[in-house]
């Protein structure tokens, strides 16, 4: 979830390596937009109100697809939704919610209300559809807070049936457990996206920002680098890790100082059976600018970068590789109503004419001014 309510600290970059130019072509030639559709605000559905849509993912034996809210149980409790959307080869022709259940945990309770229980609460980030089993697996950003009552919640990656009851929780990677000391993961830069490759036996996450050992989040000027990790689906051993190359800020915030950022929101295996090609989805904010959003898709390749999973830092080490990636779309170059914060990102199917569909969501914050938006493009 992006909160865009935050206290801005500006620092200096410290390694050239973060810079991030702007992409010299808008799009590749090979994506063209099938529509977009609006949810309406605040929609009520079987009592709970249908917004912060963070995850989605389609299940290709039911066509349908399942999206994630991260409502931290302040005004339901944490759910996912089941959704009907209507794609043809030219067009996005509508969505339907058609169900919806509460993430349930190990003793079959709701998540409590993050207003009265932050440290048993969660906030839920992305959702995928194991291709093994069809339960839902699904991310907790958790929580770090300082000051007289610290809270100290740990991200977490678990699996429930599609009638949200509790069935595991996959080990953590060491490094993105949370820590009263001055290492470990920011608040609300997290786990915030979530993938299977290679056939479904591995599980891949995404960091949306660095870990403060690694480095300043990004700036106007500089980028910086966040983590992908991968780890087996079994014991949740932790096979790699890889240093992501964030670009920096895409526009200053207006007026100067106020609120801005830049981070990963989705992951998603290009070929499910290949473990080294993702599409990764960057949202960049900065409060009051022209446009406000920044949505990018970069195609990404983790063959032959550094395996960092035991490196301390990132920030010092020049000899590094990260992951290569080349941008597939910018939404800017899209002809939308507008760029919201999209945060989720799923294949869907394949068209007559040969080329994938990728449906994109945003997350309206539960904020009148923006919106929950669905989009779908055909990629070749």
């Amino acid at each position: 979830m992006l909160r865009r309510l935050l206290p801005v600290a500006l620092a200096t970059t410290t390694a050239l390596l973060l810079a991030s130019a702007a992409p010299a072509s808008a799009h590749s030639p090979g994506v063209r937009l099938l529509g977009e559709h609006l949810v309406p605000f605040a929609q009520d559905y079987q009592g709970t109100t249908v917004g912060g849509l963070s995850g989605i993912d389609y299940d290709p034996k039911t066509g349908t697809y399942v999206l994630i809210s991260d409502d931290r149980s302040d005004r339901q409790p944490a759910r996912f939704y089941t959704a009907k959307i209507d794609i043809t080869e030219d067009a996005l022709r509508g969505v339907e919610i058609t169900g919806t259940k509460p993430l349930l945990r190990a003793d079959g309770s709701t998540f409590p209300a993050y207003g009265k229980d932050p440290a048993r609460s969660t906030d839920p980030e992305d959702i995928r559809i194991d291709p093994w089993t069809g339960d839902y697996w699904w991310t907790s950003e958790g929580d770090r807070t300082t000051g007289d009552k610290p809270v100290l919640v740990d991200p977490t990656v678990g699996a429930v049936r599609k009638d949200g009851t509790f069935v595991r929780q996959l080990p953590l990677a060491p490094n993105l457990k949370m820590s009263a000391q001055e290492v470990g993961p920011r608040r609300n830069a997290v786990l915030e996206g979530l993938t299977f490759a290679a056939g479904g036996s591995l599980v891949v996450s995404s960091m949306e920002g660095p870990l403060i050992q690694d480095g300043v989040d990004p700036t106007l000027t500089d980028g910086a680098l966040s983590r992908i990790t991968v780890q087996d689906r079994f014991a949740g051993r932790v096979l790699s890790q890889y240093a992501y190359p964030l670009d920096k800020v895409h526009a200053a915030p207006n007026p100067a100082g106020g609120f801005f950022v830049n981070g990963v929101d989705a992951i998603l295996a290009v070929n499910q059976f290949d473990p080294t090609k993702f599409l990764v989805m960057e949202r960049s904010f900065s409060t009051g600018a022209t446009p406000a959003n920044s949505i990018r898709v970069y195609e990404v390749d983790t063959s032959g970068a550094t395996d960092v999973k035991r490196l301390g830092s990132l920030k010092d080490d020049r000899k590094l590789k990260p992951v290569r990636k080349r941008l597939l779309v910018d939404l800017a170059s899209m002809k939308l109503s507008t760029v919201d914060n999209v945060e989720g990102m799923s294949w869907g199917p394949r068209l007559p004419t040969g080329e994938r569909t990728l449906v994109l969501v945003s997350d309206d914050n539960f904020a009148k001014n923006q919106v929950t938006q669905v989009i779908a493009l055909a990629v070749r």
